[in-house]
């Protein structure tokens, strides 16, 4: 592993207790999570005593994110937050630890600006949160922890499985992906002009043997598969942020499902950057459905998912992959960022409508019953109205199960952050383009939901309804975690009550525009 980088510290360092209390604050995206979840597991391994209440934590740790400007401010309010524990006589931090993509960005103006802040950790010095928290490695004492915690079984027989295809034992790793390399030559990764950013770009990777504690449901759980990012989209700082795009060994992968699934974890969800990349840099030609192969057939494991792909690395093979396996979701999430052709070119995406058209009907053709999601930006520099337009007409045509719309966030860093100040869209123009999009595809979500009506599935109950306690809700594998709609149930059948973390038989019953509700069958 890569030795962590060398933390800022203040010269004054409170004393922590033996065993201290530590809470987290998880923000952003699921690969954010699983990094909160490595360095929870690491503290816990090196004594720490996590709590999940605020008022109670020595340590507190917010992992931030700084993707676009809204994640900015949510970081910054919530280091705030927690400052506020920290500078209050009755409350008993001692220590604020920053960690995450907003250290990546801002690693000196952080300390500067808010010097209640003790250390900060980046994107790809995880291990260094023992440095930060003050605690050095040991064997863990028994806790109460309300969290589940994954315990590193005994290395798994897959381990000594040669064949390369199914473990990547016996394949050595490039130092990354071709494109990588040359987009490194292009200044893809720079950060110079990124003051207190390290020279280094991150190049951490957790493995199957690190410690990791699971911060949410006991039944579902995320394994990231690759780490950083090589493309070229000029919308976008997670090159920066993350590194070059790197792949975990399958072997590592199979092994940590396995320790998953042995805790109770029946859903997994696959993620990165660009989970169709995975495997390049270790000379796989087609890594990702190598890896599902490998992962599909495991005793235990229910549910099985991946995100993100990248249209043009979408292949037969892939979906053929989705369509044998019973336990793989069929289910592909794949951002397209945009459907006109002028702002897929500046945006450095590559691709057309009439490409990405084409791609939709061939999954669909080779994956009966497939549930598509993807996400577009609006207000990207240059967008016209015609371009807009287009957007909306590939919308109608291609009738997308699941959408995003995310207004565009002018990122310094960015490519697109330097085009022409007369290409930008007015604030107000971006707004209601997006207001016209998900009116548009709220009326399509309506038509497909109606269809879900008779429909027997297989549901993963949640637990109690987050809109009122008359109702529970749950998804299903055409569900993804916390992104998309929910099934409602308002009939538990023959049961009295459930269970959250059980799957349960039911039976679709009403549909709305986003959510379906259901009856719980026998």
């Amino acid at each position: 592993m890569t030795p962590p980088a060398t933390l800022d510290q203040p010269t004054v360092v409170p004393a922590i207790a033996t065993r201290p209390k530590i809470g987290f604050v998880s923000l952003g995206c699921p690969k954010n999570l699983v990094d909160s979840e490595v360095m929870m597991g690491l503290l816990h391994q090196a004594g720490g005593e996590l709590t999940p209440n605020a008022e109670d934590a020595e340590i507190i740790v917010i992992n931030t994110c700084s993707f676009i400007d809204s994640a900015k401010q949510e970081s910054v309010n919530t280091i705030l937050e927690m400052v506020q524990h920290k500078q209050q006589n009755g409350g008993k931090a001692q220590r604020i630890v920053v960690a995450g993509c907003l250290v990546e960005r801002y690693r000196d103006e952080i300390q500067k600006n808010i010097p209640e802040v003790d250390a900060v950790v980046g994107t790809g010095e995880l291990e260094a949160i023992l440095t930060a928290a003050g605690l050095t490695p040991q064997v863990a004492a028994p806790s109460n922890s309300p969290f589940n915690i994954l315990v590193s079984r005994a290395p798994s027989a897959v381990h000594q499985h040669s064949h390369p295809t199914e473990v990547g034992a016996q394949l050595a790793p490039t130092t990354s992906r071709p494109e990588g390399d040359a987009r490194e030559q292009q200044g893809r990764f720079s950060r110079a002009a990124w003051d207190g950013a390290t020279a280094a770009l991150p190049e951490y990777l957790y493995s199957d043997e690190t410690p990791r504690i699971l911060s949410g449901p006991r039944a579902s759980a995320y394994i990231k598969i690759a780490e950083g990012c090589d493309h070229p989209c000029s919308f976008c700082i997670i090159p920066q942020l993350r590194g070059k795009f790197r792949s975990r060994r399958i072997g590592s992968i199979v092994a940590e499902a396995q320790n998953l699934i042995a805790q109770g974890v029946r859903e997994i969800t696959l993620i990165g950057q660009d989970t169709t990349c995975y495997g390049e840099d270790l000379g796989l030609k087609d890594g990702l459905a190598d890896l599902l192969d490998a992962l599909a057939p495991l005793p235990g494991l229910r549910w099985l998912r991946f995100l993100y792909a990248y249209p043009n690395k979408v292949t037969t093979r892939l979906l053929e992959t989705i369509a044998k396996h019973d336990t793989i979701a069929k289910y592909l999430d794949v951002p397209l960022q945009h459907a006109s052709p002028s702002v897929l070119k500046r945006m450095k995406r590559g691709g057309t409508p009439d490409l990405f058209l084409k791609l939709i009907e061939k999954a669909r053709a080779i994956v009966p019953g497939i549930v598509l999601r993807t996400s577009f930006i609006v207000g990207f520099p240059g967008e016209t109205e015609s371009d807009f337009e287009a957007l909306c007409g590939f919308i109608t045509a291609a009738q997308i199960d699941w959408l995003g719309v995310f207004t565009y966030s002018d990122e310094e860093g960015a490519a697109a952050f330097n085009l022409e100040a007369e290409l930008k869209v007015p604030k107000r123009t971006i707004e209601a383009r997006r207001r016209k999009l998900m009116k548009l595809q709220q009326k399509i979500s309506t038509r497909t939901k109606k269809r879900w009506i008779g429909r027997e599935i297989d549901l993963l109950v949640e637990g109690e309804s987050e809109e009122t306690e008359l109702l529970w809700q749950g998804r299903t594998p055409l569900h993804a975690p916390e992104i998309d709609g929910k099934v409602l149930i308002n009939d538990f059948g023959p049961h009295e009550t459930l269970v959250p973390g059980t799957f349960y038989r039911a039976l679709i019953t009403e549909s709305h525009d986003y959510d379906v509700v259901a009856r719980i069958l026998e």
